[in-house]
């Protein structure tokens, strides 16, 4: 929503927007949506403090970088394409480069000079050049999806890539940052897209959830991809023996959730099927109308939250519904198992319109009384814990807690045969208000993953993109912050100590921004447990706020 009528016309029911402080007079951000050079060959930067020289590998960021090609501008945030970052970190020195995905989109862009492949919220126009009729029945063809892979990097048998949320992504070189080969995952399994948040076991597989559409209806799909087994020498993607686990159907064929995640736990894979729903005719449609995809996506609280439990081993479904109201969720924290429930916890929100509102126009809104009315208006996500009891029988009595677990207060109720009502329990102390609620959440992963833990690390938003650092602790509810005005972080990465004793013996990191002075981004890395600066690795570019990135150790 753009107009100063629509926002205040929205309705209201979000209790985190009403406990969180407003915010007056907060800064422009346009510069931090702004097209940026590439830094294709790695240029050192100026260590302050200290970088542990124990850090050895590189710290990979993705997100927009371009949002405009010749007279054309994009028109969300998410349609930028994407520029991959890269700094390595070695013996506590740190270099930086950056380069531009290579994608199909942004080569024909560029070779045209113009914005020639539809993105989530810019519609491509029909080409000039050609004749009026020609022009017309252009708007008849559904539009190919796009490459433009600005979202993660993830991994697959060993290989990196960058993906987005259609069927496409690229493989990437995580050193040079050079793009290869186009993957389809319409090629190797019968889906039409995936997320760009895969988990991990701890035997190397990776999962994921894709779409399905077809005469059959619409499903929500669980993918495994086994772990690498590639020959020494091969260069090239390997998604031999990746399968559909279970596949879903949705609550409504005619209008299946968005959704950007999902859960996994030991033995669980989690489907969370959210009220932010794709209206399927207006999909169909939209290109006739000249709409952009997130046109099509509507948040419709009417509908309940259904969490759809599948065994991670068997592919067998839940037979009981677990449900809760509505609320809508980007990132999961963390999920595992505890003495027969599955404990889930997550940022949540309790309005979906949310995800449309990051237009550009939106973002660069200058300072002053519309940018503070649209920033009030918008809901803050805020941590919740979810638990399932996972033994639920005909037997189980109704309309009791069936919730046991010492140190839950979120609640479970069977209401009826093979049916289970959730209500969740809040992950903080009122202090967090004063950070505007949480988002980017991370953890210990690779130790932590699908175990119960205690701490996970996330981004304050008191303004419309992320201004603090958080460190969250689940046994106090209390939290620790780095926050610094004009300073403006992105998604902490931990990175664990070598022969760790404690969740929070290592470090975390971030890339810092601000729009105050040019060219004064640097490299942020905190004591994780103190959550004290060690050091920063300042470098002379401009860097675009972006979305996810990792850490890839190095031996």
């Amino acid at each position: 929503m753009s107009s100063t009528k629509q926002l205040n016309n929205r309705s209201g029911g979000n209790a985190s927007k009403k406990k969180c402080p407003l915010a007056m007079g907060l800064e422009d951000i346009a510069p931090l949506v702004r097209t940026v050079e590439e830094i294709p060959e790695p240029i050192t930067t100026v260590i302050k403090g200290n970088i542990p020289s124990w850090i050895n590998g590189s710290f990979l960021r993705n997100g927009p970088g371009k949002f405009e090609f010749g007279k054309d501008n994009f028109n969300h945030w998410f349609d930028g394409m994407a520029l991959m970052h890269r700094f390595y970190i070695h013996d506590g020195e740190v270099t930086y480069s950056s380069r531009f995905l290579r994608s199909d989109s942004y080569m024909r862009n560029s070779e045209k000079d113009r914005i020639v492949v539809c993105e989530f919220g810019t519609m491509a126009m029909p080409d000039p050049c050609k004749n009026f009729f020609s022009r017309f029945l252009s708007r008849f063809k559904i539009p190919k999806a796009t490459d433009n892979a600005s979202v993660n990097f993830v991994k697959y048998k060993g290989d990196y890539y960058v993906s987005t949320e259609t069927n496409y992504m690229r493989r990437v070189d995580p050193q040079s940052l050079e793009t290869k080969e186009k993957v389809d995952w319409s090629e190797y399994i019968a889906v039409n897209s995936a997320t760009a948040h895969p988990h991990y076991d701890r035997e190397g597989a990776s999962y994921n959830m894709g779409n399905s559409y077809g005469k059959g209806g619409f499903f929500y799909n669980i993918i495994r991809v086994p772990p690498p087994e590639k020959v020494a020498g091969e260069d090239k993607a390997d998604f031999s023996g990746a399968q559909v686990l279970c596949s879903i159907p949705a609550s409504d064929s005619r209008k299946p959730s968005y959704y950007h995640s999902f859960a996994m736990s030991e033995n669980y894979v989690v489907f969370i099927e959210q009220p932010i729903k794709l209206d399927l005719l207006k999909f169909m449609l939209f290109r006739i109308q000249g709409k952009s995809f997130d046109k099509v996506m509507t948040w419709e609280p009417q509908y309940d939250t259904i969490f759809h439990v599948v065994h991670r081993h068997t592919g067998e479904q839940s037979k009981v519904k677990y449900s809760a109201p509505p609320m809508f969720t980007l990132h999961q924290i963390n999920a595992y198992e505890d003495k027969g429930f599955l404990v889930m916890d997550m940022c949540c929100g309790d309005d979906g319109d949310v995800i449309g509102d990051f237009t550009l126009e939106n973002l660069r809104r200058g300072p002053g009384e519309e940018m503070d009315k649209f920033y009030n208006s918008m809901c803050r996500n805020l941590p919740r814990r979810y638990v399932l009891p996972l033994t639920v029988t005909d037997d189980t009595p109704s309309d009791q807690n069936l919730v046991t677990l010492p140190f839950c207060q979120a609640t479970a109720v069977k209401t009826g045969c093979g049916k289970v009502l959730c209500t969740h329990e809040e992950l903080y102390d009122e202090e967090l208000f004063q950070y505007g609620g949480l988002e980017f959440p991370q953890i210990n992963y690779a130790h932590y993953n699908a175990r119960p833990y205690r701490y996970y690390y996330a981004c304050g938003f008191g303004h419309l993109f992320s201004d603090s650092l958080l460190k969250m602790d689940l046994e106090t509810k209390k939290l620790k912050a780095w926050r610094h005005p004009g300073l403006f972080p992105s998604e902490p990465v931990f990175v664990p100590a070598p022969n760790a004793t404690e969740e929070d013996d290592g470090v975390v990191m971030s890339i810092i921004i601000t729009p105050r002075t040019e060219k004064s981004t640097f490299l942020l890395v905190l004591d994780a447990k103190t959550f004290t600066e060690l050091g920063r690795a300042e470098v002379p570019v401009n860097i675009p706020f972006g979305t996810h990135g990792v850490f890839n150790e190095m031996q």
